[in-house]
């Protein structure tokens, strides 16, 4: 039973993000960006901690769900319109992965476990949402930062610090000891950066 409901709740996930408009080459094969982002999620929670339970795996592969539907436009410009933004967003994401998990069978205990690790809540107390956290910075850093870089050549060195640092302090110990051993592919130009970020 436990099988089949996790089995189910992963194809539901994939599903709905296979829905995505929004399309990403990698490798020479097209996929919609949020499928390719959960597939990348998952791959680093095996990587990073393989021993993860079945919601939590649920919760690392749906944080993205269906991200689309919510987009950064709908929302004022400036700090305050990004930050109503993205409490909107962990509401829908987490929302999102418990109604598919209920569709496969999954018991209320689960659904609360894994809309408090989509929702953010108890970060750095709550064991699923800071492996959630742990999970989505090495990600950015292996997958994502690079291209931020290209998308903003203006920024200067110190805005590149403040990023880095930001996505430090929201890792674990075992986080920073994992992208410090090497087992996280870190972008080449920026390793620099990086290095000076994190030292200091």
């Amino acid at each position: 039973m436990l099988q089949k409901a996790f089995d189910k709740a992963v194809f539901l996930i994939d599903a709905a993000n296979s829905e995505d408009p929004n399309i990403e080459t990698v490798n020479g094969k097209v996929w919609p960006k949020e499928l390719c982002y959960s597939y990348r999620m998952t791959e680093m929670l095996e990587r990073y901690k393989p021993q993860a339970d079945h919601v939590t795996q649920l919760a690392i592969r749906g944080q993205h769900i269906q991200r689309w539907k919510s987009p950064r436009s709908d929302y004022p410009m400036g700090r305050k319109g990004y930050h109503q933004w993205r409490s909107s967003l962990y509401t829908f994401h987490a929302d999102s992965v418990a109604a598919l998990m209920a569709e496969a069978g999954y018991d209320e205990k689960s659904l609360a476990r894994v809309k408090k690790a989509v929702g953010k809540k108890e970060l750095k107390v709550n064991e699923d949402s800071q492996l959630l956290e742990d999970v989505a910075s090495l990600v950015f850093i292996e997958h994502y930062m690079l291209a931020l870089a290209d998308k903003y050549p203006e920024y200067k060195e110190e805005k590149w610090i403040d990023i880095i640092r930001k996505t430090w302090r929201k890792m674990s110990e075992d986080a920073h000891d994992f992208a410090l051993a090497g087992k996280v592919k870190l972008p080449e130009s920026l390793i620099p950066l990086i290095q000076k970020a994190v030292s200091a």
